[in-house]
Parts: structure tokens; C-alpha cells; sequence
């Protein structure tokens, strides 16, 4: 994550200015309370100096016919900011889906309906992200709706799926200048542990600052401890800081604080800068229960590997950790005890050498007992990401029964697969699918439809596979129906 961060960083934070509103469209609490600072005067002017140059629009004198055959001078005209709701990390084609998927839709609707669509199965979760991520062509409304609502919904979706690269990536793509998109990005370095480098940019880019907490730690940060403290203090005085967050800036500022032992009680909601300051001062948060975005925290190599497995097997549950990665965690050695991750982690190592070692009476042993132990804390499909593609289709008895599952899950091909539920067939299609217009709130109305399936609602679940496939995408519908079909044996009873 830090080389996918740190550019993005700077290519929004070099030339910034004043932007967007205070408050976020559909970000989650905590990311929403990682900017409350009062609204800033972007002009120079001063009252003693007449009326601003830019009070009234220049008048422009053009003569209407050109008065010889000479080439005249060349204007320069400055572009508007492209639309950042255009803005994505890989072409609709790449993504598989038509550039014209927002086509007749209001961008509030879809920034609502972006928010509220669940990703639980892993079929739905990949398309999720890939609607998320793709350069679609941005909705024409009808009604007002404030510049970049559906980018910004975008990018907050991806942080509540846990998704901090690829939302980084994202607003990097849109070359935003705004304290909007910095605050998103300052967010995610803070929580990758890349703040030196985003506080170089705020301190070096003015109005650029999400909030007066965070240009105080960063005048901290870089060393210029009084600055710091005649910012908060001047921040104390106005009342322009919430008097928990003011406690913890002086703990922050002042090692006196943290020689007396005083243990302080996070803010609600805790927020990135929160949980960076938290852990400077010497009292950590743990992030089991903080959103999923967090744990990328414990991911660092400066943490312990037990809150390493942990954070990774909650992002890995999530779809946002490449399988390659959680593998190298579970092989960093040896388990200290027994139970819980410690045993996932003893039986995947026990199954990772089997494979390796290309024994299939060895892999047989292994298979069922590392099955159990991921299906019993509901990571089957975690397990599936990690070997199915290394399984042989011709394993005996039990481990091939498990093999085949764990195959057909991924969406590889097994000797002998498990029919489809037939209760996931014969659903009728959303009727927005056959129009022209409006297909992208038929694809996000479709995958909340097909997630219920998990929870027993099979006849919504064939609704939301019918409308899947009359949009073209047949192979994401076809998929979907399989995990659904094997979804109670890949988790616990």
C-alpha cells in the first residue's frame, strides 16, 4: 500500500485549494468526523481596496468579423476541473460493463444506492469493486446535485469495504485539488502509517488541512512544536476543537501528560487521526473494533503476528486482501499455541506443505482437518482463494468432496460439481435492465437482491441472477448462483 499512498498524495496535495462542502455525501461516521474545520476565505481582497477584481465576470469585446486575413493572437483559456464523477482506475471495457451504465440516473440516487449495496458473497464483492473502480461515463441528471457526489460515494464505499488502495488509487485517478479528496488521503497514510510523508504535503500546501487537529499533529509531526502549540492553543480559546480531542492533543503535545499515567478515553467516533495519536501517546486503540479500514493499521510489519493473522484474516474475510498476501502472514512462522487463529494458521501451514510437496496421500491428510477449521469460523471461502487453484480433481474420498467445493467455488471446473439450488432459477428480471437507460441502479438493486439469498431469501436472490444476466453479465450471474448453492457447506453450522 505505502508506493500506491504516497504518489496519490502528492498529485492531489501539490496544488491545492478551498473545495467541496464540509460534510462528506455517504462516508461512514469515522471518516466523517476526520474534518470539522469552519468554512476558509480563499481571496486576498480587503475591504480598503475597492471592489474585488473578481466581483463581476470580465467583459469580452469581440469584433464580429475579422477585419483582415492575418492570423490573429492566440487566447489561453484555463479548463474547468474535469468531472471527477468520469473518474475511475480502469476502462469500462477492462471492467467489463457498458461506459454508459449510469446513463438516465440522478447521482444522488446512485450515491444512495452505492452505500446501501451489500458485498458479502465474493462473486458480488469483485463486481462491486469493479463498478466502483471503472471510467463509466457520469450521469446527466435533471435535478442539482453537487459536483462530485458520485465520485466522492465511490471512494467512501471502497474505504467501508476496507478497500484503502484501490479507494487511494481511485482519487488519484481524479486529480481532485479539494480538502475533500486530501482528507480521504490523509485518512488512508494515517492509517498505513505514511503520515510524515501526507503532513509534508499539508504543510507545504495551504488551505489544503481536513481539520485544526490535524494541522496541530503535523506541526508536531515535522517538528515545529511551536507552532503547534500556539495553533492549539489559539484552537483551545475559539472553541474550534471538541474537548475530548483536545485532551488528547495536549497528551500528544506534552510528555508531562504522559508521565502521569492519565489514560484517556478515545473520541466517538474514533477517526484515523484519532487512532494515529492514540498509539503516539503510548495508549493504542485495537481495531477489532474499529471499521475495516483500520486493520490495514495492524498489517505493518512493527506489530505482533498475532494481530497481524487477525487483521488479515478480517480483511481477507472482506475480499480486499490478495490471497498471496494473507498466505505469506500464515507462514511467517511458527503458531505459539493452540486455538483459534493460531490452529487456521498450524493447519494452513500443515496443508501448504502438502502441497507442496505434491503428495496426494499427504494432501488427503491435510485437507479436511485445515477445511474444518476455516469452515468453523466461517472462511471457507477464505480457503478456497488460498488453494483451490493448486487442488487436483482427483483426490479420495473426503478431501476430494472438499477439494471439488473448494474448485467449483472459485469458479474452476470439478469432475463432479453440485447442481445449482434449483430454487435460484426462474427469477424475472428487473424491468429497468431491457431499457435503455438506468442500468446501473438495476445492477446495485440486483446484487442487494442476490445478497439476501445468503440469508435464506432464495426467490429475491433468483430476481437479482435473472437481472444480472439480462445486463450481459452471465458469467458474474452464473458464479454468483454456485456460491449461494455452496454457501452452507463453506461456513459454520
Amino acid at each position: 500500500m505505502p508506493a500506491l499512498v504516497l504518489p496519490a498524495l502528492i498529485a492531489i496535495g501539490v496544488s491545492a485549494a478551498p473545495g467541496l462542502a464540509q460534510d462528506p455525501l455517504s462516508a461512514s461516521d469515522w471518516l466523517s468526523g476526520s474534518i470539522q474545520a469552519p468554512p476558509r476565505e480563499s481571496s486576498g481582497w480587503r475591504p480598503d481596496q475597492g471592489l474585488p477584481a473578481d466581483a463581476l465576470p470580465p467583459k469580452r469585446v469581440l469584433p464580429p468579423v475579422a477585419e483582415t486575413g492575418a492570423v490573429g493572437a492566440v487566447a489561453v483559456t484555463r479548463l474547468d476541473e474535469a468531472d471527477p464523477d468520469a473518474a475511475g482506475t480502469q476502462s469500462a471495457r477492462k471492467a467489463g460493463l457498458p461506459a454508459s451504465l449510469w446513463s438516465g440516473s440522478d447521482p444522488a440516487r446512485l450515491a444512495q444506492l452505492i452505500g446501501e449495496t451489500p458485498a458479502r458473497l465474493p462473486a458480488m464483492n469483485a463486481l462491486l469493486r469493479r463498478v466502483l473502480t471503472a471510467q463509466l461515463t457520469p450521469p446527466s441528471a435533471m435535478v442539482e446535485a453537487a459536483p462530485g457526489t458520485l465520485f466522492l460515494a465511490r471512494v467512501d464505499r471502497l474505504l467501508g469495504m476496507g478497500a484503502n488502495a484501490e479507494a487511494a488509487r481511485l482519487l488519484a485517478s481524479a486529480g481532485l485539488r479539494s480538502p475533500e479528496s486530501f482528507r480521504r488521503l490523509f485518512d488512508v497514510a494515517l492509517l498505513a502509517g505514511e503520515e510524515a510523508r501526507a503532513c509534508a504535503v499539508m504543510n507545504d500546501t495551504p488551505g489544503i488541512a481536513p481539520s485544526f487537529a490535524a494541522r496541530i499533529f503535523c506541526l508536531a509531526q515535522s517538528g515545529d512544536w511551536s507552532a503547534a502549540a500556539i495553533t492549539f492553543h489559539g484552537a483551545e480559546a475559539l472553541q474550534l476543537i471538541p474537548e475530548d480531542r483536545l485532551l488528547l492533543l495536549a497528551q500528544y503535545l506534552d510528555d508531562s501528560y504522559v508521565d502521569a499515567g492519565q489514560v484517556l478515553e478515545p473520541p466517538q467516533p474514533v477517526t484515523p487521526l484519532d487512532f494515529r495519536m492514540h498509539e503516539a501517546v503510548g495508549q493504542p486503540l485495537p481495531t477489532a473494533p474499529l471499521p475495516l479500514a483500520f486493520a490495514h493499521s495492524d498489517l505493518r510489519p512493527n506489530g505482533g503476528w498475532k494481530a497481524r493473522l487477525e487483521a488479515a484474516e478480517r480483511l481477507a474475510s472482506a475480499g480486499v486482501l490478495p490471497p498471496s498476501q494473507l498466505h505469506g502472514i500464515y507462514d511467517e512462522q511458527k503458531p505459539a499455541a493452540s486455538g483459534g487463529v493460531w490452529e487456521r494458521a498450524a493447519s494452513f501451514q500443515r496443508l501448504d506443505a502438502a502441497l507442496a510437496s505434491d503428495d496426494k496421500a499427504a494432501l488427503a491428510e491435510a485437507l479436511p482437518p485445515a477445511f474444518a477449521e476455516f469452515t468453523g469460523a466461517n472462511m471457507g471461502d477464505v480457503l478456497a482463494a488460498l488453494v483451490a487453484e493448486q487442488l487436483p480433481d482427483d483426490l479420495p474420498g473426503e478431501a476430494g468432496e472438499i477439494a471439488g467445493k473448494l474448485r467449483q467455488w472459485q469458479g474452476l471446473t470439478v469432475a463432479k460439481p453440485t447442481p445449482a439450488d434449483p430454487a435460484l432459477a426462474g427469477g424475472e428480471a428487473d424491468a429497468l435492465a431491457a431499457g435503455s437507460d438506468r442500468k446501473g441502479e438495476a445492477l446495485l438493486i440486483a446484487m442487494t437482491q442476490i445478497d439476501r439469498g445468503l440469508d435464506g431469501d432464495r426467490a429475491q436472490a433468483a430476481r437479482g441472477l435473472a437481472t444480472l444476466r439480462a445486463l450481459g453479465l452471465t458469467a458474474e450471474a452464473d458464479l454468483a448462483e454456485t456460491q449461494l448453492t455452496l454457501a452452507p457447506g463453506l461456513s459454520a453450522p
